[in-house]
């Protein structure tokens, strides 16, 4: 153990929800204008993440008025209030940075099934099918009475 880890063990934040490269966010900021302090909501896609302990960063892009906007936000800093994961994204990289030149749809992050890995695939599951029931035919038109 470093000598610094125990002075970093203070200012860490004890609780931060688990989030990956690919998922949609929501980043709570402090803003301080003047005297008033405010929270401010920055949403968007987690592209990128860097370094471990309290120099932790996370990059977070969203498109603002047709223009993209990447805001780095170190995840121990006291200016974020909180995280909040609204959708988790199914990617295959580290770091999403062709989606700088994706532009419209093509931007979009494919949404992660939650019980895709532990399930079986629904194609191969049959449904058993319900016994058949054969109705009786009908009764012959009654007899003619003489």
């Amino acid at each position: 153990m470093r000598s610094l880890d125990v002075i970093e063990k203070d200012f860490a934040k004890k609780s931060v929800p688990a989030f990956d490269v690919g998922d949609t966010v929501d980043v709570f900021v402090k803003i301080i204008e003047g005297d008033k302090e405010r929270e401010q909501i920055f949403s968007g896609t987690v592209i990128g993440k860097k370094h471990a302990g309290l120099s932790e960063t996370f990059t977070v892009r969203r498109i603002v008025q047709g223009e993209g906007v990447e805001r780095i936000f170190p995840v121990h800093s006291p200016r974020v209030v909180k995280i909040v994961v609204k959708t988790k994204g199914r990617v295959r990289r580290a770091k999403l940075t062709y989606l700088r030149d994706r532009v419209g749809r093509a931007q979009k992050v494919e949404v992660r099934d939650q019980g895709s890995r532990t399930t079986p695939a629904k194609a191969e599951e049959k449904k058993p099918e319900p016994p058949k029931v054969e109705t009786p035919a009908a009764p012959a038109a009654p007899a003619e009475k003489k």
